[in-house]
C-alpha cells in the first residue's frame, strides 16, 4: 500500500517557539530571544502540541520542564531544525553573492572563440565560483540537466528562454583549402557546389543539415553530398584544412585561417547571416549572482570582446 510522505502544511509551525523555551527552559527567555510576547510563545507550542496530539512542556508557576514527549521531540527535532536553519542560510548566500557551481551546455566550437579567452580570468576573479563546462551539440533542457545556462546560436534557442547576446550577427561561410583547390575551379555559383565534395554536419536530431544560401534575401537550400558527416563545426573545419572537402562553418572560427592562407571563402555573396551566439536561461528563474558575474565578465573582458568581433563584406 502506498503511504503519504507529504509533509502537512504547518507542520514546522510552533517547532522554534519550543526549541527556544526547551533550551531556555523559559516562556518568557524564549519570548526575548525570538523578540515576541511570552503569550505569543504559549500560543504558538499549544497550537504544535494539539497538532502533535500530546503534551510537551509541564508548567508549573516556577519552573518549565519537558515531558518524555518533550524529551524525544527535542532530542530529534532540535538537529533537524538546526540543519534547516543551515540550508536556508546556504541557499541564502548563494543568492546574495556569486558562488557555487556555474554549470554551462555549450557547444564545441564556442570553447575557443568565447570560453577559452576568458576561463582564467573570470576563475581569478570569482574564486568562489566553480564552472563547469559540458562540451554538446545537442539542445538540452537545462533545468532537467541541471544547467544554470547555455549557448547557441539564436535561431536554435527557444522563445520561452531569456538570451543575452554573446556576438554580433555573423556570416555562414563557405570555405575550401588550397590543397583542396589545387586542381579544381573555384565554385562561382550555388549549383556549381553539386560537382564538389562538400562536408556536412548530423544535426543533434539526427537530420543532416543541408546548406543553407542567401540569393539576394532568397533562402536557398542546397542538398550536398561529400566523403566526409561530422557532428561539430571544429570537427568540420579540420578536415576542410586538410583537403577534404568544401565546409559551410561560422565565419568566427575561420577568420584565423582565411587570414594565414589555410583557407579560402567562396561565394561570400552568398553567405547567410545568422543572429549570432547567444547565452540562454530559463525565463522563469531570476539570474543568480554567480551567472550575472559570469555574463558580465564576459561582456568586458577584452580578449574575448575581440575574438567575437566579426568580420563583414569591405571592412
Amino acid at each position: 500500500m502506498k503511504q503519504n510522505f507529504t509533509v502537512r502544511q504547518g507542520a514546522l509551525d510552533g517547532v522554534e517557539a519550543f526549541l527556544s523555551v526547551a533550551q531556555h527552559r523559559s516562556f518568557r527567555r524564549a519570548a526575548a530571544e525570538l523578540g515576541v510576547t511570552p503569550s505569543a510563545i504559549s500560543q504558538a507550542v499549544r497550537t504544535l502540541e494539539a497538532r502533535i496530539g500530546a503534551a510537551l512542556f509541564i508548567r508549573t508557576t516556577r519552573s518549565v520542564g519537558l515531558t518524555e514527549a518533550g524529551e524525544r521531540f527535542f532530542s530529534r527535532a532540535k538537529t533537524a531544525f538546526e540543519e534547516l536553519v543551515a540550508a536556508s542560510a546556504d541557499a541564502h548566500e548563494l543568492g546574495q553573492r556569486p558562488a557555487g557551481r556555474l554549470r554551462l551546455s555549450v557547444p564545441r566550437a564556442v570553447v575557443p572563440v568565447l570560453i577559452e579567452p576568458l576561463i582564467a580570468s573570470f576563475s581569478q576573479a570569482y574564486p568562489e565560483i566553480e564552472v563547469e563546462i559540458a562540451v554538446s551539440e545537442k539542445l538540452i533542457d537545462l533545468a532537467i540537466e541541471g544547467f544554470d545556462a547555455g549557448m547557441r546560436m539564436g535561431q536554435f534557442i527557444d522563445a520561452d528562454m531569456i538570451a543575452v547576446r554573446l556576438t554580433p550577427p555573423f556570416r555562414f561561410i563557405i570555405v575550401g583549402s588550397p590543397i583542396y583547390f589545387y586542381n579544381r575551379d573555384l565554385p562561382a555559383c550555388p549549383d556549381d557546389l553539386r560537382h564538389h565534395a562538400c562536408l556536412r554536419i548530423r544535426r543533434s536530431n539526427g537530420a543532416l543539415a543541408r546548406w543553407s544560401l542567401d540569393d539576394n534575401g532568397r533562402v536557398i537550400e542546397i542538398a550536398v553530398a561529400g566523403p566526409l558527416i561530422t557532428h561539430d563545426f571544429p570537427t568540420m573545419l579540420g578536415a576542410a584544412i586538410e583537403g577534404m572537402g568544401l565546409a559551410q562553418v561560422p565565419e568566427p572560427i575561420a577568420v584565423e585561417e582565411i587570414r594565414t592562407g589555410k583557407l579560402i571563402e567562396v561565394l561570400a555573396s552568398f553567405a547567410p547571416k545568422t543572429p549570432g551566439v547567444f547565452l540562454y536561461y530559463p525565463g522563469h528563474r531570476q539570474m543568480t549572482p554567480k551567472l550575472r558575474a559570469f555574463v558580465d565578465h564576459m561582456k568586458n573582458h577584452p580578449d574575448a570582446a575581440a575574438k567575437t568581433r566579426i568580420r563583414n563584406n569591405g571592412e
